[in-house]
């Protein structure tokens, strides 16, 4: 790897869309980094559950959002309502939807590479 790795967004080195769902990574530095676009209406339990094939989302989630709002559920029992500029990490076992009628736009740095990869 040269000293500097970077690659725009906007030509992803992969697109996977599942239902109400657009993921782009992009492979820098040895690792993913992706761009996760959840329209209005988006649930994981009903859009990723199908690809994951898991009762719950069983990625680490470390990223930021961008835009939008997000509701997450944990199987411990916390919930959090996820608002743009919020940084978050939300561990393993999980649901989560698209809150209000904008899509939702989070950049992921743990659960890119595989995220909705069936």
């Amino acid at each position: 790897m040269a000293g500097i790795d970077t690659k725009h967004m906007d030509s992803p080195d992969e697109v996977r869309t599942p239902d109400k769902t657009r993921v782009e990574v992009v492979h820098v530095g040895g690792t993913e980094v992706g761009r996760f676009t959840f329209q209005p209406g988006w649930k994981w339990s009903e859009c990723i559950k199908p690809v994951a094939k898991t009762d719950s989302c069983q990625a680490e989630h470390l990223g930021y959002l961008v835009s939008g709002a997000l509701h997450v559920e944990h199987d411990d029992g916390t919930k959090v309502d996820i608002k743009p500029g919020s940084a978050y990490l939300i561990a393993p076992g999980h649901d989560g939807w698209v809150v209000g009628n904008e899509p939702a736009v989070g950049i992921e740095f743990r659960s890119a590479a595989t995220y909705a990869k069936g």
